[in-house]
């Protein structure tokens, strides 16, 4: 199959934007990789309001399963957290900034990974992407705090949270 200029064009053009999407999944950290946890989810009809776009509250519940499902691949998951480790991560701060509208039933990728980590409290930065585009749809930042479960009072993040969140964290 032969493609003429103006289609191999476009579709050199497509894979290139494809590539630069995929590599923007990885953050050049010295000489490691910084991986980002990405999740998909469809915009669904309780996320969006009476124009079909998204609902801005809407994409907390997409950030939360995002940080869920990274924890999981850590080896954190809640049970191991809040149980084994005694304590919650409450957030304290939440902020996100929208770039482009997202429609009913969309394919998101939202993807996540740990910008800082301090004494008792980590950063989770989030990217929105609509499913094989490179555009942000959205960018965000949870400051989430380690509290004692029985007291609320504040404590040290655990080592093993540091430890198995390593990989997802940035320099």
């Amino acid at each position: 199959m032969e493609l003429g200029v103006p289609a191999f064009a476009l579709l050199l053009l497509s894979l290139t934007s494809n590539i630069q999407h995929l590599t923007s999944l990885l953050l050049p950290t010295s000489n490691l990789c910084l991986m980002k946890h990405c999740i998909e989810e469809r915009v669904r009809w309780g996320d969006v309001d009476a124009a079909s776009i998204i609902f801005y509250g809407a994409y907390i519940r997409f950030f939360e399963i995002a940080e869920t499902e990274m924890f999981r691949a850590a080896g954190l998951s809640y049970s191991v957290m809040f149980d084994e480790l005694d304590i919650w991560l409450p957030r304290a701060h939440l902020e996100c900034d929208f770039k482009r509208a997202a429609r009913l039933d969309d394919l998101l990728e939202v993807c996540v990974y740990v910008g800082r980590i301090g004494t008792r409290s980590l950063r989770l930065n989030f990217e929105v992407y609509r499913k094989g585009e490179p555009e942000l749809i959205a960018d965000a930042h949870f400051v989430l705090v380690a509290v004692q479960r029985d007291s609320f009072q504040t404590v040290p993040l655990p080592d093993i949270l540091r430890e198995k969140l390593a990989p997802f964290t940035a320099p």
